[in-house]
C-alpha cells in the first residue's frame, strides 16, 4: 500500500505518539500519518518507571487532548526542596526550596507513571484514527520528491517525511549516517517506586550526595518514584542485593521524614550518558526525543526536552503543510533544527556541568555550591526565573508547549 505524501514516524512511544496526535490536531486526515514500532503490539504497557511532567508539556498533552485521561492519577508537585550533604551525616540541611508553582494553579510539574501516559497516548491515537502498524522501519531511501520507507513486513510507503523517533540507539539516525558526540558518564541511574508511612504533601526532594543526586518525587498516594545516581559498579551492587540487604541502603539515603519505606518493584540500574547528534535532520528525515539528545537526569529535563522537540517539529511541519509546502523540504527541516539546536545545547551543557558540580568528594566544590544555592534561595526574582526554565516556559516556546492550538 503506497500513500502519497504522508508522514511516516519511526517509534510509537511518548514523543512518536504525541507528534502524530500534534500533526493530526493540526491537519486533520488531510496529512496522512504512520506510526511504526512492534511495542505497538505489546499493549498494555508495563512500564514501571514515572516522570515528571512540565508545565509546557503538560500543556500540550492538555492541547492535543491527553491531559484529561491521566490527569486523575497524575500527581503534582507542589514544593521542592534541595539538600547538600554526605551520606552519613547525621542532617541535611535545606539550602533551597522552591514553591511548585509558574502561576497560582498552575505547578510547575506533575509526575506521570509511564504505563498510564503511553497506554492513553495509544489509546487516544487510535480513536483518532492514526494508522499505528506494530512493525519496525528496517530501510529508507529518499529521492528528489519523497521517500521511500520500507517496513519490516516489507511493505513500502511512499513518504515525504521519515522522522526517527526510535530512541537513543536510534537505528534510523544511524542508517542516516548521522554521527553523535557525547560521552559515559561511568554513572547508572537506580529507579525504584517505594511507598512510605506518611504523606509527602505533593513535595519533591533532591538530596545532592557525592555519589549524585538522590531524587525522591511525588506519586500519587503514600508513594514516590525514586531516580539514585551511583557509579556504574556500585549501582549494579545495589539492584543485585537481596531484600533486606537493599532496605538498608535505600533507607540510609531516604532517611525516616515519611516514615518506614517499602520499595514497591524490583529496582533497575539504567546506564547515564551524555550525547548530540551532529545533525538533528537528514535528507527528508527529521530526529526527535532520545534519538536526537540524550542528557543526564539530574535536572529531570529528559522526557521534555523530546517533547519540545514535537511541539517544534509539528508546528514546523503544519505550518509549511497549509502553506502547500512540502514538509520534507530542507529549509523546512532547518528551521526546526535551528529552533531546537541551541536549547539542547544548552541544556546539555548546564545538566553536564551540575553533575560534575555535585557528583564529587571536593569540599571546596561543595562550599562554593552551598553558598551558590543559598543565595539563589535568597533572590525570588532568580528562583522565578529558575522555575520557569525548569516548567520549559524560557525561551521562543513553540505554540503547543502554551497551550495554543496550531
Amino acid at each position: 500500500m503506497s500513500i502519497q505524501r504522508g508522514i511516516v514516524i519511526g517509534g510509537g512511544a511518548f514523543a512518536g505518539l504525541a507528534l502524530a496526535l500534534a500533526l493530526r490536531q493540526g491537519l486533520g486526515s488531510e496529512l496522512p500519518v504512520i506510526v511504526a514500532d512492534p511495542a505497538l503490539g505489546t499493549r498494555p504497557s508495563r512500564d514501571p518507571r514515572a516522570t515528571a511532567i512540565v508545565a509546557a508539556c503538560r500543556r500540550l498533552f492538555e492541547t492535543i487532548g491527553v491531559w484529561n485521561e491521566i490527569a486523575e492519577g497524575a500527581q503534582p508537585i507542589l514544593d521542592m526542596v534541595v539538600t547538600d550533604s554526605k551520606l552519613d551525616d547525621a542532617t541535611r540541611p535545606t539550602f533551597l526550596t522552591f514553591s511548585g508553582h509558574v502561576k497560582p494553579g498552575e505547578p510547575f510539574a506533575h509526575m506521570v507513571e509511564n504505563r498510564h501516559l503511553i497506554d492513553a497516548l495509544v489509546r487516544h491515537a487510535t480513536a483518532q484514527g492514526i494508522d499505528l502498524r506494530a512493525l519496525a522501519v528496517s530501510d529508507f531511501a529518499a529521492r528528489g520528491d519523497g521517500l521511500t520507507v520500507t517496513l519490516s513486513d516489507g511493505s513500502t510507503i511512499e513518504s515525504s517525511l521519515l522522522v526517527a523517533a526510535d530512541g537513543a540507539r536510534s537505528k534510523l539516525r544511524e542508517r542516516a549516517g548521522i554521527a553523535t558526540h557525547g560521552w559515559d558518564y561511568n554513572q547508572s541511574g537506580i529507579v525504584v517506586t517505594v511507598a512510605h508511612e506518611r504523606d509527602h504533601q505533593g513535595r519533591a526532594e533532591e538530596h545532592f550526595l557525592p555519589a549524585g543526586p538522590f531524587a525522591i518525587l511525588p506519586l500519587t498516594g503514600k508513594r514516590s518514584s525514586l531516580v539514585w545516581t551511583e557509579k556504574r559498579a556500585e549501582a549494579a551492587r545495589i539492584v543485585a542485593l537481596g531484600d533486606e540487604e537493599f532496605h538498608s541502603e535505600l533507607e540510609r539515603r531516604f532517611g525516616l521524614h515519611l516514615g518506614e519505606v517499602k520499595a514497591l518493584d524490583k529496582p533497575r540500574a539504567f546506564p547515564l550518558q551524555y550525547f548530540v547528534a551532529r545533525s538533528f535532520i537528514g535528507e527528508r528525515l527529521a530526529l526527535v526525543g532520545d534519538a536526537a539528545h540524550v542528557i543526564h537526569p539530574i535536572a529531570g529535563q529528559g522526557l521534555n526536552m523530546g517533547l519540545k522537540d514535537v511541539a517544534a517539529l509539528a508546528e514546523v511541519i503544519v505550518d509549511a503543510a497549509r502553506l502547500g509546502i512540502d514538509p520534507g523540504q530542507a529549509d523546512v527541516l532547518e528551521r526546526y533544527q535551528r529552533w531546537r539546536r541551541f536549547d539542547t545545547m544548552a541544556m546539555g551543557f548546564a545538566t553536564n556541568s551540575l553533575n560534575f558540580l555535585f557528583s564529587n568528594e571536593s569540599t571546596l566544590l561543595r562550599t562554593v555550591r552551598d553558598i551558590g544555592l543559598g543565595l539563589v534561595d535568597r533572590a525570588p526574582p532568580l528562583k522565578g526565573l529558575f522555575i520557569r526554565q525548569a516548567a520549559g516556559l524560557a525561551g521562543e516556546v513553540p505554540r503547543l508547549l502554551k497551550g495554543e492550538a496550531l
